[in-house]
This record gives structure tokens, sequence and C-alpha cells, in this order.
């Protein structure tokens, strides 16, 4: 089934004719709950990997001897989504919610190292003739697969993530891992991707009002400013939020590939690669939900009569404090060491 984005309250570029410069494309993925197969590009579906290859693993030393079992997050996952489909007495019982509290428990593996290989999770995995906007990788590659470590356990502060990318043609995998390693443990259920299928849908996009000419900012501030009085002067049961540009006409929420990056939590800061210098563009965007109270108009019309609550965050992954992960490649080189920022 396809996804389909509504059209825009109103024709930005009509009232700011400059924007036409810094229009750009990008393809909304619209991860929805299914079973994809190897050969289907897909978010938590099994990757298209070499039964040869080493599996990606993460090696810093940091704690991973706690946390909650893969299986468990993934049933706790279904008995809740069972007993809240019921027509009859939805929510759960008591039976149902002892077993809750059972799965939700976290666990210690004894004799876990703290600096051994830990396996990663493969998080998506996208085919170039599925998604418009994926860059080339190097040569012909035409597979691009992510991974995570399920810990936010890195870096100085050890508050950071670590991904993995891997660029290569799918044509050259012969024999296929079908039991990847998986970790015993993760740090919290959000590392864990409900399996996806992919509705590509590319759109219009236009860039973070911070990044656009300072004239022409301060313009759409003052559009914004304009509509929000007017929207308290007439306020009533009625009324709906006024529109924004962030929100409502320039970069749209969800999984998401190329296009604009938004910066809505940090300023805006640059992103050049750390070996050639040259400015980085975005790869990726990984998000919490697909939309929400501030972004509504984003929500596909195939959607439209589904509750929120149900199809608003398919994949269950979450970024952070339910924000969005920016991933960053370098456009001379993919091969490059990605950047990334949590938004």
């Amino acid at each position: 089934m396809t996804r389909t984005t509504p059209a825009r309250p109103l024709d930005v570029e009509a009232l700011f004719p400059e924007l036409a410069a810094f229009r750009g494309t990008t393809t909304r993925l619209h991860p929805r709950p299914g079973r994809p197969d190897f050969s289907a590009s897909s978010v938590g579906g099994p990757m298209l990997w070499p039964e040869d290859e080493p599996w990606p693993v993460c090696g810093e030393a940091h704690g991973r001897e706690r946390g909650r079992r893969p299986a468990d997050i993934r049933r706790y996952r279904q008995v809740l989504a069972s007993a809240w489909a019921r027509d009859q007495a939805p929510g759960p019982t008591e039976e149902e919610r002892q077993l809750l509290g059972e799965l939700r428990r976290e666990h210690r593996i004894p004799g876990a190292f703290e600096a051994g290989p830990l396996p990663m999770i493969g998080l998506a995995q996208l085919y170039r003739r599925d998604v418009p906007d994926l860059p080339a990788g190097r040569g012909d590659c035409d597979l691009l697969q992510v991974f995570w470590c399920p810990f936010n356990a890195h870096g100085s502060g050890r508050y950071d993530l670590e991904l993995h990318l891997r660029w290569r043609r799918s044509w050259e995998v012969g024999k296929v891992l079908t039991a990847p390693p998986q970790p015993l443990v993760v740090g919290g259920d959000g590392f864990v991707p409900e399996p996806c299928v992919l509705h590509p849908e590319q759109v219009v996009t236009y860039p973070f009002a911070g990044l656009l000419p300072e004239e022409l900012c301060a313009r759409i501030d003052a559009w914004e400013e304009a509509l929000e009085e007017e929207a308290e002067q007439t306020a009533d049961e009625s009324t709906t939020e006024p529109l924004g540009y962030q929100y409502d006409l320039s970069i749209p929420p969800g999984w998401r590939v190329g296009g604009f990056a938004s910066w809505h939590l940090t300023d805006p800061y640059p992103m050049d690669c750390l070996t050639c210098t040259t400015p980085m563009h975005l790869l990726l965007t990984i998000d919490s939900s697909e939309w929400d109270g501030g972004s509504g108009s984003w929500r596909p019309l195939e959607d439209q009569s589904q509750p929120t609550h149900r199809c608003a965050t398919p994949t269950e992954v979450t970024v952070g404090r339910w924000g969005e992960l920016n991933v960053f490649a370098c456009p001379n080189d993919p091969e490059h060491p990605h950047r990334w920022s949590i938004q």
C-alpha cells in the first residue's frame, strides 16, 4: 500500500519566492509493520549479509552486562498490542499485566566483558532502486546497510550512540547469513526495531529556517508571528494551531533519506567531513515518530483514520528523548567516516 503526503496547507514559494532557489527533495520512507525479506528495503528486517563476512560489532569498552532481552521486548510489544486491540474490554488483563511486568525486567549477564565484541543491531537496509534520494555508494554499490550499538555508552561523556554504515553490491552476496549474532541484552527497548516494510515517497523540502539568508529568515519569522497574533485574537474552541514554516512547510517528520536536516533542538553547526573537510550532506534521518502534535499536517492520507498511538510509531525505535537522528555522509567519498546529530 502506498503512502501519500497531503498537499501543503499553502504554497510557500508564493509567499516567499526566494525559496525556489533552495528547493530540494527528500524521500519519506514511511515504514509500516510487515514481513520484509533479504531482498527488500526495510527497517528492522533481515539483512542481505554474506554468510562468510563478520557481522558488525561494537568494540568500544562500555557496560553491557545489564539490560533487557530483545526477545522480551518484542514479546512485550505483542502482548500489549493484542490487549488493546480487543473489541471487548480492551487493555491488559491482570494475568497480562503480570506477564508484562516480567517481560520488562532487566537481566544481568554474568561474565559479560566490558571490552569484548558486542553484536550490533541491524537497523535498516536501503536499495537505491527503491529510494530516489539515496546517493550513490562508492563505485556501483547499490545497497546501504545501517547498524547501531544497543547502548548509549560511547564517547567521552558515555552517552553517545555508535553507528556503523556499510555500502555493498547486492549482486555479489552469495549465501546469506540467516541467523546473525544478537546482543544478549540491550540498554533500552528503543534500540530494537520492529520489522517494517517501506513505502518510499519523494516530496519537496526546504532548508531549516536558520540556515536561510538572514533577511529571508527574518521575513519568515515575522510572518509566523503575525499568524500567532491573529490566532490569539480570534481564539475559540475550533481554532487550529497557526501554520509554521518548520512544522508545516519545510522539513517533513519521520524516517527519510536526503534533503535537509532540522536543527530545532540545537543551533546549526558545521557538519564537515573529518577526512577531507568537505561539507557533508544529510544521508538519513531516523525518527522516533512519523508525526506528532506539531507536525500532523504531514500525516499520510492513507493513515488519516488510524489512531495516532497505533500508527505514528511503527518502528518502535526511540532516539534520545523522543528525538531524531540525522546521519551525514561525505559527498566526495561515502566511505569517509559519517557524522550525526540528535535533534
